[in-house]
């Protein structure tokens, strides 16, 4: 793993997380300890409205951590309701944390490779719709990460388990000067959040 994403993560603090907010997380725990005690893939789609800003930070987050515990057969993707294109600002604040990104395709809705390793495969980031065929058509936990795609949503195809973890949108601080520090503060939560989950896995 890159070293300075592997200093990032060993620097979050799972101490700030509120009990409230870990009776949040449970389920996701639950589910990701059932799977892997009986030694069965572990399939995560995070899903948001727009699959722009918090599902990709999410995802990313979720499948780097799993690395970095050696939490084995995770595979996460993310997803909305609708396709619109990964934010920029997300792409650059996770550059600033240690990855290496690349785009790979231009247009509405550009192509990213997301690295936290130099051998490892890299995470594709686009936007697309939670049933794209890009993502899993079963046997999945659809962690809902924005309030609007979780009442939007009662009923994910093909999903084992349905999970509320919803996140505030940094979108609302877009072109202020609030900008960069908001989202990376809204990316360390979502990390902070995905160490305790999978430091917690055994």
């Amino acid at each position: 793993m890159n070293t300075q994403i592997e200093d990032y993560i060993n620097a979050l603090d799972i101490d700030t997380i509120s009990n409230d907010r870990k009776e949040t997380l449970q389920p996701l725990v639950t589910y990701i300890q059932d799977k892997a005690s009986k030694k069965l893939p572990i399939t995560i789609n995070f899903i948001c409205t727009h699959n722009s800003r918090r599902s990709h930070l999410s995802q990313i987050w979720a499948q780097t951590i799993a690395n970095f515990y050696n939490i084995e057969n995770v595979t996460c993707f993310s997803g909305g309701t609708e396709a619109t294109a990964m934010y920029p600002k997300v792409a650059e604040t996770l550059q600033n944390t240690g990855f290496d990104i690349e785009k790979i395709s231009e247009g509405k809705n550009p192509i990213y490779t997301i690295k936290y390793d130099q051998n490892s495969h890299p995470i594709i980031g686009f936007s697309k719709t939670y049933g794209d065929n890009f993502n899993p058509k079963s046997n999945f936990a659809a962690i809902m990460t924005c309030s609007q795609a979780d009442d939007g949503c009662p009923f994910i195809a093909g999903a084992e388990k349905r999970i509320p973890i919803t996140y505030d949108d940094p979108k609302a601080f877009d072109n202020t000067d609030l900008q960069d520090i908001k989202y990376l503060e809204r990316s360390a939560q979502i990390a902070t959040e995905m160490k305790y989950i999978f430091s917690t896995i055994k």
